[in-house]
């Protein structure tokens, strides 16, 4: 997925249909010149609905469609007929996709399965024709009602990466190089920090023809939870996984320290992120003799932990056997 071809952040202007107004027509007929009132209800103005759609996994093909208008109900007319629909209008978005009031920031509704329909902005409801208004002592009302008017709104719509492993840690951990050596993505790669910009998915295969997702998202730095470096738009990602891969290289200064840093942004921006199953994976570790390993474990904290090389290969099968037992438990647990 390229990055300038994976957008996650779209924000457009909708207006719903107005309804349509109803009718006081009164019946007339050749021998009938007083028949009464028989004008028809107006149709409600056109939704704007969003509905999933599992083959989209960004928001690129909203990034010019910044507005979207919904048709009008039609005007009721004689005999009780009523008015046509509006036309709604309907947005097409990738599973995961949040939307939210532009103004306010409340969130609308988060959109989860495939065909999944809900109605963004409402349609004006059609007015009532004079039929509706007879009475036994107001027998020839010459009134009715007109359709609610149209509905306004600018929305947000956020896309939360689906995955079942997401990898956390700092920029420039290995994580693109890990996801690269255990998948077919291809996200690039280099020696300085944010070289990932955007999330990267890969499909890791495993035992026995099963398979599970992981996400490349943009490295954490202390302060993500308050916009700091790539900020929210790196952490928002995070909720949709089912298990964190904290990766942490072995040359780090205090891999304790490290992880806690991590675990705190977590705990900072969404304190329920710290229910989800975690584990740690020591990277770049090909270097480390036996010795050097048993030093560094006294450090380690208290969470399933392997030492691996994305280049080598050291640990890659204990690493994907840890994540495949705590995906199991995780789904257990649901």
């Amino acid at each position: 997925m390229a990055g300038s071809n994976f957008v996650d952040y779209v924000k457009i202007f909708c207006r719903s249909g107005k309804g349509g107004a109803g009718s006081t027509h009164m019946r007339r007929e050749k021998f009938v010149p007083k028949g009464g009132p028989d004008g028809g209800d107006g149709g409600r103005g056109g939704h704007i609905i969003v509905r999933g759609n599992q083959n989209y996994w960004t928001l690129i093909h909203l990034k010019y469609q910044r507005h979207v208008f919904a048709g009008h109900g039609g005007s009721g007319g004689k005999q009780c007929s009523t008015g046509a629909d509006g036309e709604d209008k309907t947005i097409e978005v990738p599973l995961g996709t949040v939307a939210k009031d532009a103004e306010t920031g409340e969130i609308i509704f988060e959109i989860t399965a495939h065909e999944e329909k809900k109605i963004l902005v409402q349609g004006g409801r059609g007015g009532l024709g004079n039929v509706n208004f007879k009475t036994s002592t107001h027998q020839t009302p010459r009134f009715a009602q007109p359709g609610e008017p149209i509905v306004e709104r600018t929305v947000i719509l956020e896309l939360k990466v689906l995955a079942d492993v997401g990898l956390v840690g700092f920029p420039n951990a290995g994580k693109s190089t890990l996801l690269a050596a255990v998948s077919a993505a291809k996200p690039e790669i280099a020696d300085y920090p944010f070289t990932t910009l955007v999330p990267n998915l890969g499909i890791v295969e495993y035992r026995d023809f099963k398979s599970f997702v992981m996400a490349d998202i943009p490295g954490i730095i202390e302060g993500a939870h308050e916009g700091r470096g790539i900020g929210h738009r790196f952490l928002r990602h995070i909720e949709r996984n089912s298990v964190l891969l904290f990766l942490i290289p072995s040359d780090s200064k205090n891999i304790r320290e490290e992880y806690e840093i991590l675990v705190n942004e977590l705990k900072e921006y969404n304190p329920e992120l710290l229910d989800k199953r975690r584990i740690l994976a020591i990277s770049k570790s090909d270097f480390l003799d036996e010795e050097l390993q048993k030093e560094l474990e006294k450090e380690l904290p208290k969470i399933p932990f392997v030492f691996i090389s994305s280049v080598t290969g050291l640990g890659i099968t204990k690493l994907k056997d840890l994540i495949w037992n705590e995906l199991e438990g995780s789904m257990l647990e649901r």
